[in-house]
C-alpha cells in the first residue's frame, strides 16, 4: 500500500506516528554482540531485532495466528530479498510478531568465488541492511522521514548444532501461539519455558 503526497496516512501509521514521537528513544543497552568472535563465518544464527519501545505495530495475534500490518508486510517482504543483495546468506525460520521479529540467518561465505562483488559479510552488515530497507519503506509509507523503527541494537544466538537449529526452529514456529506468554509481550506473562529457553541462550 502507498500513501502519495497529500493522501491518507493508514490508521496503523497514524498510530505508529503517535507512539515513536512520544516516547523518545532511551535505549542506552551495550552491544550484545560476543566479542572476539567472527561474524562473517559460516554459520546459522538466530536473529531477534525489536521495534522501538517495543510496540505492537507489526500486527496482530488471533487465535495463535499472526495477522500482518501494512508495516509488518514490509518487513516480510524486505527479509525475503535479502539473499538477492546478498548471495552468501540463506534464510531458514522465519516470523513477524506484533513487535519484533525472529529469523534464523544462515551465511555460505565460501559459496562459489570470492569475486568482489561476492566478498565476505558479516551477520552485523545482513542485519543494518535489513533494519536500513525496512526503516526507509516505512517511513514512506508512513510519511515520516527519519522517524527510528527499531531498537538500536539486537540479539543474535550462534547456533551450534542441529538439536538446537531444531530447538530454535520449533520457538520460532510456536511463537504466535504462545504470544501471551512471550517476554516481548507488554501484557504478556512469560511462563517457566519461556524464561528457560532465553536463559539458555543468555
Amino acid at each position: 500500500m502507498r500513501v502519495e503526497e497529500g493522501g491518507e496516512t493508514p490508521p496503523s501509521c497514524l498510530i505508529w506516528i503517535i507512539i515513536m514521537l512520544y516516547n523518545p528513544d532511551k535505549d542506552d543497552r551495550k552491544t550484545i554482540r560476543l566479542k572476539g568472535y567472527d561474524y562473517a563465518q559460516n554459520g546459522a544464527y538466530f536473529v531477534t531485532i525489536c521495534i522501538k519501545n517495543k510496540e505492537c505495530i507489526l500486527g496482530e495475534i488471533l487465535d495463535g495466528k499472526i495477522f500482518v500490518s501494512d508495516i509488518g508486510e514490509r518487513i516480510q517482504s524486505v527479509w525475503n530479498v535479502l539473499p538477492e543483495h546478498y548471495p552468501h546468506v540463506e534464510l531458514d525460520q522465519f516470523v513477524v510478531m506484533p513487535n519484533h521479529m525472529h529469523g534464523i540467518v544462515v551465511i555460505l561465505n565460501d559459496k562459489g568465488e570470492a569475486t568482489p562483488p561476492l566478498r565476505k559479510c558479516t551477520l552485523g552488515q545482513i542485519v543494518a541492511y535489513f533494519k536500513y530497507q525496512t526503516t526507509k519503506q516505512i517511513n514512506q509509507i508512513c510519511n515520516t522521514p527519519g522517524v527510528p523503527v527499531w531498537q538500536r541494537n539486537y540479539f543474535d544466538r550462534i547456533i551450534r548444532n542441529e538439536a538446537e537449529l531444531t530447538h530454535i526452529r520449533r520457538y520460532i514456529v510456536n511463537n504466535p501461539l504462545k504470544w501471551l506468554l512471550d517476554k516481548e509481550n507488554p501484557d504478556g506473562k512469560p511462563d517457566e519455558d519461556e524464561k528457560k529457553f532465553w536463559k539458555e541462550f543468555s
